[in-house]
């Protein structure tokens, strides 16, 4: 690791690659992931047992149902439910979970009417709206691709554009 690479309370850190999804306890370090463009980033993470996870998500659902039961973490619509109940298994309650998203943004040129990033962004918004969930904080649009970081021990999340970091939470 270089001494630019973000390291935990524990200096370990978990990397989410695009259509994956990660849980962990305090232990564990910081959990990040890069290449947010038109993808997602979705954390979420409970104060009080220190525990959290990261969903990096590519598309709202897929064409066939059997792509989202191969890959279920590549799909806003699966994903976002598996990434709660990981955290959940490991501990986290529901009320106390602090939610940030990062991501959504219009990378290539939107002559096909596409809106990739825009319909990432809407969807998880829709989800949250329809089951109560609170985003607490996001990072999401524009152009530019983004990193994003949970550090597990604080609870603290980072979206950096461009060498230009910004937290989310806490504010």
């Amino acid at each position: 690791m270089s001494s630019s690479t973000p390291k935990g309370q524990f200096g370990k850190r978990i990397v989410v690659g695009v259509g994956d999804m990660q849980a962990a306890s305090k232990e564990a370090g910081i959990i990040t992931t890069s290449a947010l463009g038109s993808c997602m980033g979705l954390t979420v993470y409970d104060p009080v047992a220190k525990v959290g996870g990261m969903l990096h998500y590519m598309l709202v659902q897929p064409q066939e149902r059997e792509k989202a039961r191969a890959n279920p973490h590549m799909y806003a619509l699966s994903g976002v439910p598996a990434l709660f109940r990981a955290v959940q298994e490991l501990g986290g309650v529901r009320g106390r979970l602090i939610v940030c998203a990062a991501g959504g943004a219009e990378i290539m040129d939107d002559e096909d009417g596409h809106s990739i990033g825009k319909r990432n962004h809407s969807i998880l918004r829709r989800l949250f709206w329809k089951n109560g969930i609170v985003l607490h904080a996001e990072d999401c649009g524009g152009h530019a691709a983004r990193l994003m970081s949970l550090d597990l021990a604080t609870g603290k999340v980072t979206s950096t554009i461009q060498e230009e970091e910004t937290q989310l939470w806490p504010r």
